[in-house]
């Protein structure tokens, strides 16, 4: 779609990696650039400038800890269009902070999610992440406090094992409240005629929907998280 004189619209590219060594690889950067090329190709958008952030986990939702997306907002503003990101997580997992940016009345377009999402789906999917990066927190320090509770030594490499084991169970809990989360979404899906699993793997990923483990989802684990429902 173009502007009403035919003219492509303007659009400013926002793309982050998460630590040093994956700035300086260029790891994930390709990949975001690839998606945001295509998406503004295919909607009629012309890249005006990209901002690219290289920045640790330490502190990623305070804004000043953001210089490049701090630009990147500055020049939307001066050219009166919207930053695109590839996923939603380059902007954020945490609810408050995604709030926080569209405080800023700069709009934002998720590539995956394509255009026209609404503000508040994009509530939903930051609330949906930052839940399983909650539940995943909770659920470690209260088995690991149960353990020290009976005596158990944290840290005792003689116990190396035992916590493995302690590890993966509370991988395994979390991961089946994620997937009760992440049902709703897929129950919707089958609604409007998605049918397949690797259709609704592929619509998942689309829409940005990261399994408990950060990867895309596959048909495998559309059918665990329904037979985990019964409705495999």
């Amino acid at each position: 779609m173009l502007n009403v004189n035919g003219t492509p619209r303007p659009l400013v590219a926002y793309l982050r990696v998460s630590t040093n060594r994956q700035g300086r690889s260029g790891l994930g950067l390709e990949a975001q650039r690839a998606t945001i090329t295509s998406f503004a190709a295919a909607n009629g958008f012309t890249l005006l400038a990209e901002h690219v952030e290289v920045e640790t986990g330490k502190g990623i939702d305070a804004l000043d800890r953001r210089p490049e997306l701090a630009a990147a907002l500055a020049a939307a503003r001066k050219l009166r269009c919207s930053v695109v990101v590839a996923k939603l997580d380059r902007l954020s997992r945490d609810v408050a902070f995604i709030a926080g940016l569209m405080a800023q009345r700069v709009p934002f377009l998720v590539a995956e999610l394509g255009e026209g999402v609404d503000p508040f789906v994009l509530h939903l999917y930051a609330a949906l992440a930052e839940k399983e990066r909650a539940m995943i927190a909770t659920r470690t320090k209260s088995a690991l406090a149960a353990k020290k509770a009976q005596g158990a030594r944290l840290g005792n490499r003689t116990n190396l094992a035992e916590a493995q084991k302690l590890g993966s169970e509370v991988r395994t809990r979390a991961a089946n409240d994620f997937a009760t989360n992440v049902l709703p979404v897929i129950r919707e899906l089958q609604a409007k005629g998605t049918g397949s699993l690797r259709a609704l793997a592929l619509a998942l990923n689309a829409r940005g929907f990261e399994t408990p483990r950060g990867s895309t989802w596959t048909a495998m684990q559309i059918k665990r998280v329904l037979d985990r429902a019964g409705q495999g």
